[in-house]
């Protein structure tokens, strides 16, 4: 269960898993480079105070499960991460560049999904009973 989050403007409970992968799905995700990135994504996430819920990093692709305060676009976060971790890693493995030959590490989309504590059916039961309420005042 994700924990509720204040902060001075609002009160959020979001949970967002991410996942992207190296140019060409090509499996440089293995060994120290694998170490690096967890490090990484770990103090990436720390410094922005975006709680990680669970991180799997495989040699092609990588799994986030993570909070991200609503005044920040998913886009942007994504796009923090994935330009931080490939700039740092380009600096600390040199060879990556050869393997990726057009010097992107990783490929430009990424996939986005949702999780919450409620169903989208309890949601939708809570707005028509509110609905209703207010329409009866």
């Amino acid at each position: 269960m994700q924990r509720v989050v204040t902060n001075r403007n609002c009160v959020y409970q979001t949970a967002y898993h991410v996942v992207w992968c190296p140019k060409y799905r090509i499996d440089v995700l293995t060994g120290p480079v694998a170490e690096e990135m967890r490090a990484m994504l770990d103090s990436i996430c720390a410094e922005r105070d975006w709680p990680m819920i669970s991180k799997e990093i495989q040699p092609d692709h990588i799994h986030l499960f993570l909070s991200i305060p609503p005044a920040i676009a998913v886009a942007d976060a994504v796009k923090v991460l994935k330009g931080v971790t490939a700039r740092l890693l380009f600096q600390r493995f040199p060879a990556l560049k050869e393997r990726l030959w057009d010097g992107h590490l990783w490929s430009p989309s990424y996939y986005v999904g949702t999780a919450g504590n409620v169903s989208a059916e309890t949601i939708r039961r809570y707005i028509e009973r509110s609905e209703h309420v207010t329409k009866r005042r």
